[in-house]
């Protein structure tokens, strides 16, 4: 079995506890194979280490290398997070494009891809995951790699005109096909790439999401990720989760519980969730003081300025529902900007009647699974989906919404209060057969097994 080399912007490290089913499924797959995984340290450093550090863990090697200041703001804030995560997501209007931050960009890529390349073997299966190594594989061939390479985007590729509005989409065009395989979270993502190669870059389509384009022959399809279902579920009746709902089940007492858990995000649609909650008191006297929502939205990227925005945003807007609907005994929306471990996360997405997830774009949105997977398969409760989270492709018995539809969105979340429970259960037991077909495991080995089928072909 050839070894795996596996490289992300973070990695996990030696003895650290794995949170989320990403890098255990990652972690699994080094510790089968033997294997390298490869990404920034998370360390920021006076000046440019030429060399990366590295820890053995099993058969695993974990190779870290540092970032200076200057890489971190131009690679990392300005290009990866001002530039690219806007793109992906939709949001041009919020997108900063600065040639020297695609420059850092650029430069990372191409240094990173010189020491990855001093730890590789012939025969290894090369994995690369997501938007901050778009140009990676191109470095890795330049290098004189000959070998597979795959990648994942966890976030959407958008509609060819979309990316085409990054001013150096060109250059990443011709990274992206550097690789072997292109996986992506939906069949939507898979569309959106091909279209764009055809249409920007003249691709010929082949037959099995294969295309010619750039003097090679690329491959690009959908494998969603999923979660570990069991795992979740587990966690949803530990002795954390169970506190965590008795305490908050005691605060909101027989009122039905609407939750949405979300990172502090322009991605997610926290503003229209929250004006849809308000809607949903305005139009509804007889659900005031009968329903609470709780929006837990840990901040990210503070140091962002259209994060800063949304924060102040969604204080505005949690303030103007309390303060019109509030009473001595019930306050309408617990609006918390903090986190919470998965435990306890599981155990309240189990005690709520009603999971938010409602982001304006998502590349899948866990969230949603993990939701279903938490909860009691006797008296489930009702998921309201985005239809543009990548979740919905194939969660159809959810009830999917148009996230800019606060109107919408609210009457969704009226119907899923008032679901008698047989038609809950049914539901419920079709999202979980969904998550079932395609965990974390799934996700995994078919990614892996598409990945060598090529590497075969390449000989």
């Amino acid at each position: 079995m050839s070894r795996l080399i596996v490289a992300s912007n973070r990695t996990a490290t030696p003895g650290e506890e794995r949170a989320g089913g990403l890098a255990v499924a990652l972690g699994e797959a080094l510790a089968e194979r033997g294997g390298v995984w490869f990404g920034w340290s998370g360390e920021i450093v006076p000046r440019e280490t030429r060399g990366i550090r590295l820890f053995v863990e099993g058969n695993t090697d974990f190779a870290l290398a540092d970032l200076t200041a200057a890489e971190h703001q131009g690679y990392y804030l300005d290009y990866a997070n001002r530039a690219l995560w806007p793109v992906f997501h939709y949001r041009v209007d919020l997108a900063v494009f600065d040639d020297e931050a695609f420059e850092s960009y650029a430069a990372v890529n191409r240094r990173f891809g010189r020491l990855l390349y001093q730890l590789m073997r012939p025969e290894d299966i090369v994995w690369v995951h997501d938007f901050h190594f778009l140009l990676l594989g191109d470095e890795l061939r330049d290098n004189g790699w000959r070998g597979a390479i795959g990648f994942f985007l966890h976030v959407p590729f958008p509609a060819p005109e979309v990316f085409a509005a990054l001013p150096h989409h060109h250059r990443l065009a011709r990274g992206m096909a550097a690789f072997d395989l292109l996986g992506f979270q939906t069949a939507r993502d898979v569309g959106n790439f091909i279209r764009y190669m055809v249409e920007e870059h003249g691709a010929e389509r082949l037959e099995d999401g294969r295309i010619r384009v750039f003097h090679r022959v690329i491959r690009a399809q959908a494998f969603p990720i999923g979660i570990d279902p069991d795992e979740v579920a587990r966690m949803a009746e530990s002795e954390e989760a169970r506190a965590a709902a008795n305490r908050l089940g005691r605060m909101i007492e027989n009122r039905a519980l609407v939750i949405g858990v979300d990172r502090m995000d322009y991605s997610k649609g926290l503003p229209q969730r929250l004006q849809a909650f308000g809607r949903l008191l305005d139009d509804n006297e007889n659900l005031r003081g009968r329903v609470n929502l709780v929006q837990i939205a840990p901040p990210s990227r503070e140091s962002v300025e259209a994060y800063m925005d949304l924060r102040e945003e969604l204080d505005r807007l949690a303030g103007r529902v309390n303060g019109d609907y509030s009473d001595l005994d019930w306050t309408p929306i617990r609006y918390l900007a903090r986190s919470y471990s998965r435990e306890v996360l599981a155990g309240l997405f189990r005690l709520a009647r009603v999971g938010l997830v409602t982001p304006l774009h998502d590349g899948m949105n866990l969230v949603a699974k993990e939701y279903v997977a938490a909860q009691d398969p006797e008296d489930p409760g009702v998921l309201v989906l985005s239809e543009f989270a990548g979740a919905a492709e194939r969660m159809e018995t959810a009830l999917l919404v148009n996230p800019h539809d606060v109107g919408g969105m609210a009457d969704a979340i009226r119907r899923a209060l008032e679901m008698p429970r047989e038609e809950r259960v049914e539901r419920w037991k079709a999202l979980m057969d969904e998550v079932r077909d395609h965990d974390i495991a799934v996700w995994r080995q078919s990614f892996l097994s598409t990945l060598e089928g090529l590497a075969g072909e390449r000989g």
